[in-house]
């Protein structure tokens, strides 16, 4: 087993032999096998243990054979104790999720703060037929079904080529001692029930069926790997980025085919499900506008393209800008200037830089948000018009009129930065001083 480790290591590409790794121990057959094969290797290591508190005193017990284990072999242990069914409580999620969570985050937190380059968990061959039954039974798409990776992030599993079989009889061959977890019987658990239950009932039906299922997980890992070849170079031709914002042209999504994969796969970074995406297709070429939300983003379709913001926070603080300040850095990076008027002055012709009457204004400026039912008078103009039906003429979207900042005087618009200023402050012929902002980023 030994051999065929080390070649999953080299062909995987998972780690060298001189790099730092972070071995996550439970105390349980797959960890401790995985921490005498790491120790032949002769790695650096450390092992971290979670106490996540289900057991009562086994779960103190495990701790300890872990300290133990530790102990024999030199190596540093971290240990962490978690609420993790309160953890679950308060996310409304699983124990199994929870506890997935917790470990994750705290290995990840050790790897960071100690300088570990790996991080190293047992996971093996049976882990991959359970969690393709698992999620099989939950409805996934190809990614779900292509089996748990070697390697993820800073991640790796070693183990994944050995069945659990095999793992028990390198731990009877090399007199390894280890924990047995009693929830590992648990028939409550739904995992427990695929290792049990389902996985014997296939193998009654086809003897074959384990071999079977690895080879048709293996097929299915390269066909995800062909799919995201596809999706990236799809990804590169139609995502752009523009600032803070991610478009999509609706135009050339709507030659993909099918649509509902490509913009699932594509909008899968921005954690958006499957429900939503459907949803967001059906209102593709409807009244622009519609708004769509995951966890961490916004997607709106606006008239042609989709446009995906980062959600956060509403914005509704006031900067004041004195007489005499030269630059404004919060928000917005403007500078400002004085400069005396003469005839045949030439204003600039960029949206970046606006200039006004010094004498007409009144300090301090107040830069904010626009607000909704407010007015100001636009350029070229002697009525007052809505800054809303102005955005409405100009074509707007929601995320740009939602990122417009103005400039205020005396409660009255100066200007709607990058945009347009108000008729009530242009230069013209008696303007003595000469007010200039410049819009910097």
């Amino acid at each position: 087993m030994y051999n065929h480790f080390l070649k999953f290591i080299a062909e995987e590409k998972l780690f060298g032999r001189h790099e730092k790794l972070l071995l996550g121990v439970s105390g349980g057959i797959d960890s401790v096998a995985l921490l005498h094969l790491i120790s032949r290797l002769g790695n650096e290591c450390a092992i971290a243990h979670c106490n996540f508190n289900l057991r009562g005193e086994e779960s103190d017990e495990d701790e300890q054979f872990v300290r133990n284990l530790a102990n024999e072999n030199g190596v540093k242990c971290y240990v962490n104790s978690f609420a993790t069914s309160d953890y679950a409580f308060e996310k409304g999620i699983s124990i199994e999720m929870a506890a997935r969570q917790l470990r994750y985050e705290w290995f990840e937190t050790i790897r960071q703060q100690d300088h570990f380059d790996w991080i190293v968990v047992g996971h093996h061959l049976d882990d991959v037929l359970e969690t393709f039954l698992l999620n099989l039974s939950r409805g996934t798409g190809i990614r779900g079904l292509s089996g748990i990776k070697p390697k993820a992030g800073y991640v790796v599993r070693p183990l994944l080529f050995a069945s659990r079989k095999e793992i028990e009889t390198y731990a009877d061959e090399n007199d390894l001692s280890y924990r047995f977890d009693s929830t590992n019987d648990d028939l409550h658990y739904k995992r427990n029930k695929v290792r049990h239950q389902l996985l014997p009932l296939f193998e009654e039906l086809n003897p074959s069926f384990r071999n079977n299922l690895q080879r048709t997980i293996q097929n299915l890992n390269l066909t995800e790997m062909v799919l995201r070849n596809r999706i990236d170079e799809v990804r590169n031709q139609l995502l752009k980025e523009e600032g803070h914002w991610v478009t999509l042209d609706k135009g050339k999504l709507s030659l993909l085919n099918p649509l509902s994969i490509y913009l699932f796969e594509l909008l899968r970074p921005f954690q958006f499900n499957a429900d939503t995406v459907e949803n967001i297709i059906e209102s593709l070429y409807g009244i622009p506008g519609n708004q769509f939300f995951s966890p961490t983003s916004r997607l709106v379709v606006d008239r042609e393209k989709l446009i995906i913001t980062p959600i956060e926070p509403q914005n509704n603080e006031l900067y004041y800008v004195e007489a005499d300040q030269e630059k404004v850095f919060d928000p917005i990076e403007i500078s400002l200037s004085v400069e005396d008027y003469f005839p045949g002055y030439q204003i600039p012709d960029s949206n970046e830089i606006a200039v006004f009457d010094l004498d007409k204004i009144n300090f301090p400026l107040v830069i904010r948000k626009w607000q909704l039912g407010e007015y100001f008078c636009p350029l070229g103009m002697k009525g007052l018009k809505k800054v809303s039906d102005f955005f409405i003429d100009e074509k707007l979207s929601i995320p740009e009129k939602e990122n417009t900042w103005v400039i205020a005087s005396d409660n009255k618009i100066l200007w709607i930065v990058g945009r347009r200023i108000d008729d009530r402050f242009k230069i013209t012929r008696h303007t003595q001083k000469i007010l200039r902002m410049e819009l910097l980023s």
